[in-house]
Order: C-alpha cells, then sequence, then structure tokens
C-alpha cells in the first residue's frame, strides 16, 4: 500500500497559522449543495499551495512575519478569521463570477444532496472599489465529486489586513475553463476559517510535528552562550536535527557550531524569533541565553508548543521562574532545566548507593569542591547573576537530590573577590556554604573561579557505614595534588561532557513523550531561593534560618546586577 496523501486539516493541524476555509456550493438547477476547501494562511488573509516546501517557504517569509507581528500588535486576528465556527448557516454569501477560473485544483468534499432553500435568482455582492479581483472560487460541477484533488492557488503581492469579508477574499485569483452557460447559476457561501475538521476528520494538534521519524526538530536560541559541552552533544546527536540558529552575532554561531554544521541550519536574529516558532517542524528549543532574557523566550516557546530545554536559568525571580513552569503545564509541554551534574554517570553512581541501596546507611556529611576552569568571563558572570547562581545552585540542586530534603534548616556562607574586576561587580569569586539539614546532615561547599591548570570536582559522602567519594577524573589513574605543573589539563565543559550528552538525551526524551522532566518546579525554586539564601548569608555576614525567615530573591538578584 502506498503512503496516505495528506489532506489539508493534516496542514492545517501541523500549522498553526493555517487553516481550512470551508465554500458551500450551491447548484440552481439541482438544489443540491457541495463543499469545497482550501488551504489559508489566517495572518495574510492569502490562499496558500498545497505543497510543503511552499508553506515553509511563505511562513518563513518576511511578508508573513511582518503580518503576525502586525496582528498580534493589535491584540490577536481579524474578526473574520478568528471564529472558528462550523456552522454553515452563519457563512457569508458571495457570489461566483462565471467567468473566473480556476488556477489550479481545490480539495473539494463529496457532494451534500440536501435539499437547498436558496433562491433560484444570483445576487452579485460587489467588492470595494479599490479592489479588482475576480470573484473568489468558481468551480465547475463535473469536479464536485472529486475528493483528493490538490490546492494551489497564487498569492497576492499586496495583501491585505482589513477586517472586511470582500477584501479578506480579493487576493485569490482562480482559472478554469470557461464554464457553459447552463452551469453558471451557482452560489458560493464561504464559511470562516477553522481548524476544525469536516466530514469526520480528527480534530486537535498534530502530534507529529517535529518529529521526522524518530528524529526531533530543533531550534538553539543564544548558542554563543552556551556551554561547548551541550553544544558538542547537540552537534553529535543523531536523534536531532537543528533547523534554526537564533543568533544576533553570526561569528558567534560559527564558532560554537562551526561552518560546516551551519550549512544545512537557518541563522536567524533575535528579531525574528516568530519564524521560528512559528514553524511546527520545530518541536523543541534549546534556550542558551543567560536568565536576564530567557524567560521570555522560554514562555514564548512554550505557547507556541514547543518543548523547552533551559541550558541555564529559566529566571532569578522566583515568581518569574514559577510563572515559566506553570506554563509548561498549562501547555502541556516539559521544561527541562539543565541541572547538568545531576546526569553525571559517577554522580548518579553514587546517587544509587545513597538513596536507593541505603549501601552508606544514615549521611552524616557531604563535602564537595568545585573548582573552575577556565575562570567565567566577567560579563557571564554579570549575566548569570553571579556564582552563587552560575555555580553554587548546581551544587545545592545535587546536595538536595542525594539526600531527598528540599532545602537546609540553617545556611552560612563565607567569601572574597580576589580578582578586582570580580569585586566591581559586588560578587565573590571564591566562597564556601555551610549547610545543615534537619536529618542532621552537614554539608560544606568549596566553590571557587580560580583553578590555573584543570578544573578540581569532587564529591564526597560521609555515612554511618562508609564513604563513597567522586575524585577528579583522569585517564592518566594518577591523584595529584599541588604539583606545579598539572600532568592531565581538563576544562569544566571535558569534565561534564557525558553529564550534558546525558542531560541531552533526557530532553530528547522528554520532547517525545517519554518520561517527564528529572527537574521538577519544586525542586528548582527551592534551589535557587537556597541560592539566595547562600548570597544573603555571605552579604549580612550572618546564617540564615530558612524555617523562620523569608529570603527575597528579587532583591538579591537586583543588587547584583
Amino acid at each position: 500500500m502506498g503512503r496516505k496523501k495528506k489532506t489539508l486539516h493534516d496542514y492545517a493541524a501541523e500549522f498553526t497559522d493555517l487553516a481550512v476555509k470551508r465554500h458551500l456550493i450551491e447548484h440552481k438547477e439541482s438544489g443540491e449543495t457541495s463543499v469545497v476547501e482550501t488551504l489559508y494562511c489566517k495572518s495574510c488573509e492569502l490562499p496558500m499551495r498545497v505543497r510543503r516546501d511552499r508553506i515553509l517557504e511563505h511562513l518563513a517569509s518576511g511578508r508573513h512575519y511582518r503580518n503576525r507581528r502586525l496582528i498580534k500588535s493589535h491584540g490577536g486576528r481579524t474578526p473574520l478569521l478568528l471564529s472558528t465556527g462550523s456552522d454553515m448557516g452563519t457563512s457569508l454569501p458571495i457570489q461566483l463570477d462565471p467567468s473566473s477560473l480556476l488556477s489550479q485544483p481545490s480539495y473539494i468534499l463529496p457532494a451534500n444532496h440536501c435539499s437547498s432553500s436558496a433562491s433560484t435568482s444570483c445576487t452579485m455582492v460587489p467588492s470595494p472599489s479599490s479592489y479588482h479581483h475576480q470573484s473568489l472560487l468558481p468551480v465547475h460541477p463535473n469536479a464536485i465529486s472529486s475528493t483528493t484533488s490538490a490546492m494551489s492557488a497564487r498569492e497576492d503581492q499586496t495583501p491585505s489586513t482589513s477586517t472586511s469579508h470582500p477584501q479578506a477574499f480579493s487576493g485569490l485569483h482562480v482559472r478554469s475553463p470557461p464554464l457553459p452557460a447552463k452551469q453558471t447559476n451557482q452560489r458560493l457561501v464561504i464559511s470562516e476559517a477553522s481548524n476544525s475538521v469536516v466530514s469526520g476528520g480528527a480534530v486537535g494538534r498534530y502530534s507529529g510535528g517535529g518529529v521526522l521519524g524518530s528524529r526531533v526538530g530543533l531550534a538553539v536560541f543564544g548558542v554563543g552562550q552556551g556551554s561547548s559541552a551541550l553544544i558538542q552533544s547537540l552537534t553529535e546527536e543523531s536523534g536531532c536535527y537543528v533547523l534554526y540558529v537564533v543568533e544576533n552575532q553570526l561569528p558567534e554561531a560559527e564558532r560554537s557550531l562551526g561552518a560546516k554544521f551551519l550549512v544545512n541550519t537557518r541563522v536567524l536574529r533575535e528579531q525574528d524569533a516568530d519564524i521560528v516558532l512559528n514553524d511546527q517542524r520545530v518541536s523543541g528549543v534549546v534556550i542558551c541565553s543567560p536568565p536576564e532574557a530567557a524567560s521570555d523566550i522560554v514562555l514564548d516557546a512554550l505557547r507556541a508548543g514547543k518543548a523547552v530545554l533551559c541550558e541555564q536559568l529559566p529566571s532569578l525571580d522566583r515568581q518569574t521562574a514559577e510563572a515559566c513552569f506553570d506554563e509548561a503545564d498549562r501547555c502541556g509541554k516539559p521544561l527541562v532545566c539543565a541541572f547538568y551534574k545531576r546526569f553525571d554517570p559517577a554522580v548518579r553512581f553514587l546517587y544509587n548507593k545513597v538513596h536507593d541501596s541505603r549501601a552508606l546507611g544514615r549521611i552524616h556529611r557531604i563535602s564537595t569542591v568545585n573548582k573552575m576552569f577556565p575562570a567565567a568571563s566577567l560579563s557571564s558572570i554579570k549575566k548569570s547573576g553571579g556564582i552563587f547562581y552560575n555555580a553554587a545552585v548546581h551544587d545545592i540542586d545535587v546536595i538536595s537530590w542525594l539526600l531527598g530534603e528540599s532545602a537546609p534548616d540553617t545556611i552560612f556562607s563565607l567569601g572574597h573577590a580576589f580578582c578586582a574586576d570580580v569585586a566591581s561587580l559586588k560578587d565573590a569569586d571564591t566562597v564556601t556554604i555551610s549547610m545543615k539539614f534537619s536529618s542532621g546532615a552537614i554539608v560544606s561547599l568549596d566553590i571557587s573561579q580560580h583553578c590555573t591548570k584543570s578544573c578540581d570536582q569532587r564529591l564526597e559522602v560521609h555515612g554511618s557505614q562508609g564513604t563513597l567519594r567522586v575524585d577528579n577524573q583522569n585517564p592518566l589513574g594518577i591523584t595529584e595534588h599541588g604539583t606545579s605543573v598539572s600532568l592531565f589539563s581538563q576544562t569544566q565543559a571535558e569534565r561534564y561532557r557525558e553529564a550534558y550528552r546525558e542531560l541531552f538525551q533526557h530532553f530528547l526524551r522528554t520532547v517525545k513523550g517519554k518520561e517527564p522532566p528529572a527537574v521538577t518546579k519544586e525542586q528548582f525554586l527551592w534551589a535557587i531561593q537556597v541560592a539566595a539564601a547562600a548570597e544573603q548569608s555571605w552579604r549580612n555576614g550572618s546564617a540564615v534560618d530558612l524555617r523562620n525567615e523569608a529570603v527575597d530573591v528579587t532583591v538579591i538578584k537586583t543588587e547584583i546586577l
């Protein structure tokens, strides 16, 4: 059997800016009616060619983008295009011009052999004087019984954005062989645009949009600010294909992805983001932008029906972050927060030993060392909210995840800025955070931007029945402490390459609906609240009791910026 041919309603369900218009044809001689359907762009008020390449070309065009933005600025689409009612009785009658011609075949539903009370005479509905287009769709009666013919119509080069009915349809020109005189007494009744399906078709969103077989269509925002480990995972993963990169600086995109990779990827500026969000081939969005810009992109992507992977934090503000997760729940799309250390194979092994098998017994103490190499740039430190949000929050998440406790009872921080440029940002480059949880577990975090030769990443868990430690991963199998020349230099991205690969594959599985996001809304909100408490303790020089004190995340973020 051959592959099933896609219908107009398949295209309208796949592309949210398209709709199917239903045209009721009334025949004077027989009194019978038939329904004709055409594909239509709701934003540009234009008929569409029923070819996937032409549809994608139109949706990505500057004209479509401008019209969509214009409609959005006016608070919605025109009244005609907003309606999705299927009641033919409320449709607008427009007289067919017998001399009009069908340029290309249209989709026509089977004849509806119901009696019609239409008048036997025809009444012309003139178009406005400023428009001299021919009438819309005269259809040859011999073609009424066709059910699968393809429709394609020429687009007007100057689409109208008027809300008047005749003007809304004036952009369609059609051609057909001349009709015999006895077949010209027809009246076309045009119903309003709708994405609902007539004659028993399925109603609802196209579930396969953005997935080509098992591959997922993606777009990447702010690629120049993303982790090189995540970008490498994205380029090496065979389960996806990158359709768009949204980056204002083309050199940044080429540096991160490589000119060869971008050959088959369209690079857009941020002002053209609507093109990405409107493309139904894109089912997932990877956002590498800093928190100050990420939240708006997250919300827009979710509302456009895209799954989201946020490589940095969605927001530093609790209320804004909560709104992002709530929007994900409302839209039924996953929002994956990139707490990448959870996905490191060594850390996951440790989690299984601590949390599942209880191999260490009751946890007494946990200590982490997080010395980054190379150090983050000053611009990224400022945009990310500082060391507590850029680095500490990831260790806080891992600790809470290992212990199974949302937040400590008490937290105390000490810190200093050894770098004058960091001090000018009113931030620290070296901090120690001590926490005590309600279970009695005591935790210490050692975080520093100063690591001259190689990153230093360690995690040690002490329990009543033993100790497990994740040490620096060194392919030489040699442990070194305090040597003047590093035996093996490893960057932060290299150390967590596998973690980012596992994170990205987890995201692809959430896009396909195979599993929910690993980081829940509550876990994320607690992580940023504890990070805010740690910063508050450092700034005030006193411990913070999270059981009794409210932490103002917004104020802390404002002080950093």
